[in-house]
């Protein structure tokens, strides 16, 4: 059991598709969280975690994600949200607009705290590039203008209920192996 602190509706719906059949339970608590400035996105995740551990006195979860365009040296990386939030997909589309290297990544890197122990970090990765515009009506964040490598369509194009962003369904994954071995 271990509280999972969001108030990301979308990053619990995927705990629970993942995790479903399995052992592991978990609460949501939408509560703040510290959040460290930082290009380590494990770095992130393992402090936030840990501090919520040591608040709460329970096992701590939490998940953050980046986007890491190479063409814009690592831009906006962890601080998705913060760009979404100021200049959108748009926005970083038309950063952009002139690059023919539109090579990225998604990542997604989960921290997990034990009160009085120290965190530990999974992390999901998915390689993929950023279309020309935004493209599809379904997902959230940069669904819109992420590509999967290998793919011609973005998230947002793609997306059915109840499925996944692959980056983060790894990090989740890795999470579920180590809780499974660990109460073995």
């Amino acid at each position: 059991m271990f509280v999972l602190v969001t108030g990301n509706k979308e990053k619990v719906r995927e705990f629970n598709v993942v995790l479903k059949g399995s052992s592991i339970t978990f609460e949501v608590l939408n509560a703040e969280k510290p959040e460290i400035q930082s290009e380590d996105i494990c770095e992130i995740a393992k402090t936030a975690a840990k501090v919520c551990a040591e608040r709460l006195r329970k096992v701590a979860v939490v998940e953050d994600s980046a986007l890491v365009i190479e063409a814009i040296g690592g831009f906006p990386g962890p601080y998705t949200r913060y760009i979404y939030e100021r200049i959108g997909n748009s926005g970083l589309v038309k950063l952009m607009q002139d690059k023919k290297n539109r090579r990225c990544w998604y990542k997604s890197a989960i921290g997990y705290c034990e009160p009085k122990k120290e965190p530990v970090c999974f992390l999901g990765e998915e390689e993929g590039r950023i279309a020309n515009r935004e493209r599809g009506k379904s997902g959230w964040g940069q669904d819109r203008i992420f590509i999967p490598k290998g793919k011609s369509r973005t998230y947002a194009e793609t997306r059915k209920p109840g499925s996944i962003n692959e980056f983060r369904k790894r990090a989740i994954e890795k999470l579920k192996d180590y809780l499974i071995l660990a109460n073995k």
